[in-house]
């Protein structure tokens, strides 16, 4: 009598997922246009990243000293939490995104500091934030950092307690 084999519903459901988030208008959108040059955010200089206590105590105070924050990956993360205040400015590893980040970055003044975070993935395989960093930096903004991340925002941030917000 042949074996019966294991029904493989973990592999279908995360196969479902899976499709039914690429097949979504918005998912569709994020990755559509033509891809930038991929730049490590290896490429990032050690002195331009900020850690995540550093910008909480930042965004803590409040004042004059406030920066901008721009998240530069997906969209879908974005609206499911963010730091609070941060804006969307599309995923860097895209030009579509780097278009919306120059147009939201031109309503700053170029000595603004302006923290770019992505937390998609590890840091050492984010596609976003270099290419993002290198624009701003292209474009004449001379204070711009960016928030390591080791392993992506749900680790890095949400898990610490450092406040989240979700929406646009």
């Amino acid at each position: 009598m042949p074996r019966k084999r294991k029904a493989r519903s973990i592999p279908f459901a995360i196969f479902a997922i899976f499709t039914i988030l690429i097949a979504s208008p918005l998912c569709r959108a994020q990755f559509s246009g033509a891809p930038v040059p991929t730049l490590s955010a290896f490429s990032i200089p050690q002195s331009q990243l900020i850690q995540a206590a550093e910008l909480n105590r930042l965004l803590q105070a409040g004042g004059d000293g406030q920066p901008v924050v721009l998240q530069v990956g997906s969209h879908v993360m974005f609206e499911q939490a963010h730091i609070p205040g941060a804006l969307y400015a599309g995923p860097g590893s895209q030009a579509s995104g780097l278009q919306l980040l120059e147009s939201i970055a031109a309503q700053s003044q170029k000595r603004r500091l302006i923290v770019l975070y992505c937390g998609c993935c590890p840091w050492n395989r984010c596609p976003n934030v270099g290419p993002a960093y290198k624009q701003l930096r292209e474009l004449g903004f001379s204070n711009v950092k960016v928030l390591y991340m080791a392993n992506n925002f749900g680790d890095d941030w949400v898990n610490k307690g450092y406040p989240i917000e979700a929406g646009h």
